[in-house]
């Protein structure tokens, strides 16, 4: 029996970890991806507090590396369900199940995609969700990023400078990223934006991979654009599956929570990118897993 399990080790939930380490809590942190969460995948990151600039894989092997040097408990697994019967919550895995008294749930979002044709047949085939990952591949070749917020912004800066050309689709009439993003893409020579045009398919190549992709503008002319690589950001959708029958979610997937992080389940709370919230950056996730800790605490603390 645990006291806490939490559900996710991306900054909140590694955040969550380290506060409840250091408050002797029996816990468990069971993450299905690599530590870290979304921030693996960013190419830089320069609004987190203490560090004017590093990747997002070192800020989150810094907070993994923090969270097990404090003796933090980690588990891969991928968490199907959780239920709750006589105070006590079932966390159940595809191979195990773990009982808790509290549970905070802190796992994050999974990009959303366009569901327009060919798309799933190309993924993994030219089309990314990451362009850290991925984005050497297309070295000298030219592609197209979907989107005009901040991450579609601040991963086209990066690809810019490693592709031949860059072409951005935006759906709205101007991108809605920060300024000082926009500003330096603006600088780039090698970027073409379309605006309020939508991708209306993916074209799949004699060896069946990406080709391209066919765009409608606003007047509804199709547009044909070459490409060997695409990569969407277009929002996200948080992974709340888990908690589905609960009640705890609005009608998008988003946890309801209170500012002490806590559901209208007692004992189960929310932290991150999960919760119906207004900014979702690493610095307030941070912040929702230290809050969610002290109020599991108090939730112990009164239920025994």
């Amino acid at each position: 029996m645990y006291d806490l399990v939490i559900i996710g080790a991306g900054p909140a939930g590694l955040t969550a970890a380290i506060y409840a380490t250091r408050a002797n809590l029996n816990t468990i942190m069971i993450e299905k991806g690599a530590p870290g969460g979304q921030i693996v995948n960013t190419n830089e990151i320069e609004n987190y507090t203490g560090y004017q600039k590093l990747s997002g894989g070192d800020l989150a092997l810094n907070m993994f590396n923090h969270a097990m040097a404090l003796g933090a408990n980690y588990q891969f697994g991928d968490v199907k369900t959780i239920t709750k019967e006589h105070d006590i919550f079932k966390v159940i895995t595809e191979t195990e199940t773990y009982e808790a008294k509290a549970v905070i749930i802190a796992s994050g979002m999974l990009p959303r995609t366009l569901g327009v044709e060919n798309e799933e047949q190309l993924k993994s085939n030219g089309i990314s969700w990451c362009a850290i990952c991925d984005g050497p591949i297309y070295k000298g070749e030219d592609v197209i990023v979907v989107g005009g917020g901040n991450s579609a912004v601040e991963e086209s800066i990066y690809l810019a400078s490693l592709v031949n050309h860059l072409t951005i689709i935006q759906n709205l009439a101007e991108l809605t990223a920060d300024k000082k993003a926009i500003d330096i893409l603006s600088k780039a020579k090698n970027v073409t934006v379309h605006y309020e045009t939508l991708v209306d398919k993916f074209l799949v190549g004699e060896n069946g991979k990406l080709a391209g992709a066919v765009v409608k503008d606003k007047n509804g002319k199709l547009t044909t654009i070459e490409a060997k690589g695409v990569f969407e950001y277009i929002g996200w959708n948080p992974v709340t599956y888990m908690v589905k029958e609960m009640g705890v979610t609005d009608k998008w997937g988003y946890m309801l929570t209170d500012e002490k992080m806590a559901t209208s389940v007692p004992g189960l709370f929310g932290a991150g990118d999960v919760r119906q919230k207004q900014i979702r950056q690493v610095v307030t996730a941070t912040s929702d897993g230290a809050i969610a800790v002290q109020n599991v605490l108090k939730y112990l603390e009164a239920r025994d």
